[in-house]
């Protein structure tokens, strides 16, 4: 092979790379790792019922052992 070839075909690939350089980017670059931590964590996650009758007590008894303060009237 000659060095024009060389050249072209040199050329020819930085075509190709920097053409499919979004779809690199988006397969190996920060937003893709990104994208693969957030559906790890969205995997985890569970959807809790209203209807579950063990949760609404547990909200219930949370709410009743939070603190309060008596109002005082300013008259």
């Amino acid at each position: 092979m000659s060095w024009p070839w060389i050249v072209l075909l040199a050329i020819g690939i930085g075509i190709v790379v920097a053409a499919e350089w979004p779809r690199f980017e988006r397969l190996i670059g920060a937003d893709a790792r990104r994208a693969r931590e957030r559906e790890k964590r969205k995997a985890k996650l569970r959807v809790v019922s209203t209807d579950d009758d063990e949760f609404v007590r547990s909200v219930q008894a949370d709410l009743e052992a939070l603190p309060t303060i008596e109002e005082r009237d300013p008259h």
